[in-house]
């Protein structure tokens, strides 16, 4: 996929200079039948694998932020495709203020009567639906790690697990509420489920510093050396 893109790009840079690319310059941006097998194959390997059940409060939430994780890229992967749609739409806006010829005011006609130089209601909805999806395992993701990190909350939790003879990693279901900053375990077949709370109030992030996040990434490549 990052071929395709890097090829894309390049592509877009000749036409603008005068280069003409050759045909089949771009094959190596195909996705081939091989490369389906493989991750054919991959799927079947998760999905037959048997994940080891989590003893502790801690492994319990370390699995629930890789899950999160996942989600987070498809989610991050699904954005990226709905921006695309729109940056695609209001490029058309530069496009128009260049169009000083009859030509070009020809073509840029022509492109507002397709699909993909439009915007529509139902393209406005997924865009802001990623966005929502995108927000909501992040903060899941975010929650599952100051949790697993949290020694107060897993010790809270595993000395529960503990009195109540329950296995941690049999739960039914788990929840983060942000706005309560609250967890809730549910385990069905002991018929037990209890939540904890005011546990995550030091690790909470406003968009500010999501802002601020974003920057600090682009310059370094990562938070894990930062300080917050």
């Amino acid at each position: 996929m990052q071929l395709s893109v890097s090829l894309g790009i390049g592509a877009v840079g000749y036409a603008e200079v005068g280069g003409v690319i050759t045909d089949g310059s771009m094959d190596d941006g195909h996705i081939s039948d091989a490369m389906v097998t493989a991750y054919l194959d991959a799927v079947d390997q998760v999905m037959e694998h048997d994940y080891a059940t989590a003893t502790t409060a801690e492994q319990l939430f370390v699995q629930e932020h890789v899950a999160a994780m996942n989600n987070l890229a498809l989610a991050v992967d699904i954005l990226g495709e709905a921006t695309s749609v729109l940056m695609t739409a209001t490029s058309v806006a530069e496009i128009a203020m260049e169009a000083d010829t009859a030509p070009e005011q020809v073509a840029l006609q022509e492109m507002l009567a397709t699909d993909e130089y439009s915007i529509n209601a139902q393209e406005v909805a997924e865009y802001n639906h990623s966005i929502d999806s995108v927000e909501g395992y992040a903060q899941q993701a975010g929650a599952f790690m100051a949790a697993a990190n949290n020694e107060s909350l897993t010790a809270s939790i595993d000395s529960y697990a503990t009195q109540n003879n329950i296995i941690i990693g049999n739960y039914s279901a788990l929840t983060y509420t942000q706005s309560v900053d609250e967890f809730v375990i549910t385990w069905d077949n002991y018929g037990n489920a209890t939540g904890w709370s005011g546990y995550l109030t030091d690790e909470m992030k406003e968009s500010d510093d999501i802002y601020g996040a974003a920057t600090y990434i682009m310059q370094h490549g990562s938070l894990a050396n930062s300080e917050g």
